[in-house]
């Protein structure tokens, strides 16, 4: 897999769109048992699981979501993306579906389908792919997930090998401070299978984030510290989000 796509921004969508979908504002509709709603991103740096899809420029994201009263949602999500990166896209375009249950008063999981699509530009070859999360929360606090990916894309640098299954395991948590400031931070692992010996073998690499946010109504500010492995640079074929600052604005309707 590539894009290892905000700035969570890789702080701050990816819960909101997968099991913390429920936990924003008041949506701005309400039809036949659904409730719809979305969120606007600009971001100083697109980063994901640890590399930036935007080369360490400014992207604009957008989602739009429906919610069912059962815990059903889904919805699409978009980022403009840096397309003088493999395989030079202009785009990102992501479908989702998934499922909410509430196990107690505070704890609840996710499970959860995505569709990743890169769209626009001159593209030499597709780096598509589909996976499948589980996830645990408490309260809006903590969370943890584990990703399965059938079909990832396997780079050496900048050379594209193969196909193979890849595994996400991370977390993410958010401590309230004091009247909409939380305390915020993020680790995870990506590993992909082996297809064979050397460059071909199983590998993966570690990232992890900390930072503040500030919430008020519909607006939410982030702004995070980056650490990345190494071997991210030989296994995804974006830049490195290491030793980086990045910040983000969301506006929630």
């Amino acid at each position: 897999m590539h894009r290892s796509r905000p700035t969570r921004a890789r702080w701050l969508l990816p819960w909101l769109l997968l099991p913390g979908v429920s936990a924003g504002p008041a949506a701005a509709a309400s039809l036949g048992g659904l409730t719809f709603g979305g969120n606007l991103v600009l971001t100083s740096d697109y980063i994901y699981r640890g590399v930036s899809s935007s080369d360490n420029e400014p992207a604009f994201q957008a989602d739009l979501h429906g919610i069912s009263s059962g815990g059903t949602f889904f919805g699409v999500f978009g980022s403009t993306r840096d397309s003088d990166l493999e395989p030079y896209a202009d785009y990102e375009l992501d479908i989702y579906l998934g499922q909410r249950f509430d196990l107690s008063n505070a704890w609840s999981t996710t499970v959860s389908a995505r569709a990743h699509y890169l769209v626009g530009g001159q593209q030499e070859s597709s780096d598509d792919y589909q996976e499948i999360s589980l996830g645990v929360s408490y309260l809006d606090f903590w969370t943890v997930s584990v990703t399965a990916i059938p079909s990832a894309v396997r780079y050496w640098y900048q050379e594209r090998l193969s196909r193979a299954p890849a595994f996400v395991a991370d977390t993410s948590v958010q401590w309230l401070l004091h009247k909409g400031f939380f305390l915020t931070g993020g680790a995870g692992y990506y590993r992909v299978t082996g297809t064979g010996s050397g460059i071909y073998s199983a590998n993966g690499y570690a990232y992890g984030n900390v930072g503040l946010a500030w919430a008020n109504r519909h607006w939410r500010v982030d702004i995070g510290y980056y650490l990345t492995q190494e071997k991210a640079r030989a296994l995804v074929p974006y830049p490195s989000a290491n030793d980086r600052f990045a910040a983000s604005v969301a506006w929630r309707f």
